[in-house]
């Protein structure tokens, strides 16, 4: 099985390098384009055997399943100029949130998926999200959970809890990585520890943090208790974080929704556009 890649950008590369190096795709049943060629010949660079072209209907024309990974706004004319390659045996998958799998089949004949991943994906963990239009066989979703098993833990979503899911598992680790930089950089400002010390710390506590979790040995919760004793170091430095962050990750929700709605809108005009005429 042939897989395309039309776009390879920060996620279309990110894909591309943790399906090769997991296993899930062999460099040569790979074909990608990108609009600035340079970046799909960097890649081929690090891995030979992958196929770069021309352009996207080459990409559509040699591949049976093709990753749709460029801008939200990019997609319906991108779809639009393909929709005379994109048959029904044929299968595209979207990367992005504001753009319902409903849309995507008003607007081909071929099968149609949403997999919105992770920037930990390329660590093969984390979490990717997946929907599945009803045009998509099952032979074809087996084919999709069986890659995405390789470099992550695939989850089926509905389209209402879409945006929220998207924010844990994708903006998540930028958001969590900008609090731990704040963790850092006041433990360096606050005492004599250096930089680096202060980086290695937190990243590995991190990490073991994180690998604890997957034990299920602990919940959240269980493990503030384990390690919060009452009137204790870790017991004062929990009040300043429940006096100081009030309902700040409700207002993180709030923007990331207001700028999803408004990209809805934006790319609901283009199909409704079509669809009115």
């Amino acid at each position: 099985m042939n897989v395309g890649f039309i776009g390879t950008g920060n996620m279309g590369r990110i894909l591309i390098e943790s399906f090769i190096e997991s296993g899930a795709i062999k460099p040569s049943f790979i074909y990608m384009t990108n609009r600035t060629i340079a970046k799909a010949a960097d890649i081929k660079e690090l891995y030979p055997h992958v196929n770069v072209v021309d352009n996207a209907k080459d990409v559509v024309k040699r591949s049976d399943i093709v990753f749709i990974c460029v801008k939200p706004l990019d997609i319906h004319p991108l779809l639009k100029n393909l929709e005379n390659l994109l048959s029904p045996n044929k299968c595209i998958i979207s990367i992005t949130s504001p753009i319902s799998v409903d849309q995507l089949e008003s607007l081909v004949k071929c099968q149609v998926a949403r997999a919105i991943p992770s920037i930990t994906n390329r660590a093969f963990s984390g979490v990717s999200l997946i929907t599945y239009g009803d045009s998509c066989h099952k032979e074809t979703q087996c084919a999709i959970e069986e890659m995405f098993e390789q470099i992550s833990n695939p989850v089926q979503i509905e389209d209402n809890v879409t945006r929220v899911s998207s924010d844990i598992v994708s903006c998540g680790p930028a958001f969590f990585s900008y609090l731990l930089q704040q963790f850092v950089d006041s433990a360096v400002a606050e005492t004599e520890i250096t930089k680096d010390q202060a980086v290695l710390l937190a990243s590995e506590m991190i990490v073991g943090m994180g690998k604890l979790l997957e034990t299920e040995i602990y919940t959240l919760p269980t493990l503030q208790e384990k390690v919060c004793v009452k009137g204790g170091v870790t017991g004062k430095g929990i009040n300043v974080l429940e006096n100081e962050i009030g309902d700040m990750f409700n207002k993180v929700f709030q923007v990331t929704h207001e700028k999803y709605y408004e990209d809805i809108e934006e790319v609901s005009e283009q199909f409704n556009h079509i669809t009115n005429k």
